[in-house]
């Protein structure tokens, strides 16, 4: 009932940038945080950036000063501005919603995360 895509990934060298784009769609009644997270080989995934619905954002360490999160709440997207990449940031990355649904008999559920499918980013030295 709802999905989550991503684009914008791809290869990249050391130092450049890239903007991954996210749109949810489907029978969605709101949007809670919307975020990215990342998983390398052998990695656990990790919260790379987050924004709540009133725009208030939070970075990890590794990150800040170098992405930024953003959201159209009219779309029901949410970007995220990367520069200035390390090959460190390489990792597929994934969408992550808090949303809540319009049931096919309108019922309105409790909030619950979706995840898109990922998208590859690599950096090279």
């Amino acid at each position: 009932q709802v999905q989550l895509v991503e684009s914008g990934g791809g290869l990249v060298q050391a130092g450049g940038s890239l903007r991954l784009s996210c749109a949810a769609s489907g029978s969605i009644f709101g949007i809670n945080t919307m975020a990215w997270y990342r998983q390398a080989p052998g990695n656990q995934r990790e919260l790379v950036a987050s924004i709540t619905r009133g725009g208030n954002t939070d970075y990890a360490a590794s990150v800040k000063h170098r992405f930024t999160v953003s959201r159209d709440s009219a779309k029901n997207t949410v970007d995220l501005q990367m520069n200035s990449l390390k090959p460190e940031d390489t990792a597929v990355y994934y969408c992550n919603a808090e949303i809540r649904i319009i049931s096919s008999d309108n019922t309105i559920l409790p909030p619950r995360p979706y995840w898109g499918q990922g998208t590859q980013v690599t950096v090279s030295p």
